[in-house]
């Protein structure tokens, strides 16, 4: 079982997939960590040799933010412009999409499910 930065990477998967698995490296990343360490694209993780898992282990740690301390940052930078009442900050504290986006009829995955009003009853007009 191969454990790069604390997570565990599937053993099925090429490599350059798996490393995917890790928060804050993506596709582009993970392809420029197997071009850098000489490791071939179409090797599989559980193919890989301890020496291999050793290098990508320590060449992540020296070049990327990743995983806890990532989000530990995001999280920081986050309370920052609340603290500092900013536009952003506020849109953050009410849970609300931040750069722009309409809420009037989309934004469901940010607002989260919609909520029911009760008692209230639409009364016809009266002439």
């Amino acid at each position: 079982m191969a454990r790069i930065a604390g997570v565990n990477i599937p053993q099925d998967k090429v490599v350059h997939i798996a490393l995917t698995y890790i928060h804050g490296i993506g596709n582009f990343n993970s392809k420029l960590i197997c071009e850098k360490l000489n490791i071939p694209f179409n090797k599989r993780v559980n193919a890989l040799t301890e020496e291999e898992v050793l290098k990508i282990r320590e060449y992540i740690d020296q070049n990327y933010k990743v995983e806890g301390d990532l989000r530990r940052e995001i999280a920081m930078n986050i309370k920052r412009l609340v603290d500092l009442a900013s536009y952003r900050g506020s849109r953050h504290k009410k849970k609300l999409p931040v750069r722009g986006q309409r809420t009037h009829c989309n934004a469901r995955t940010r607002k989260g499910k919609a909520i029911a009003i009760a008692g209230k009853k639409l009364t016809p007009l009266k002439k």
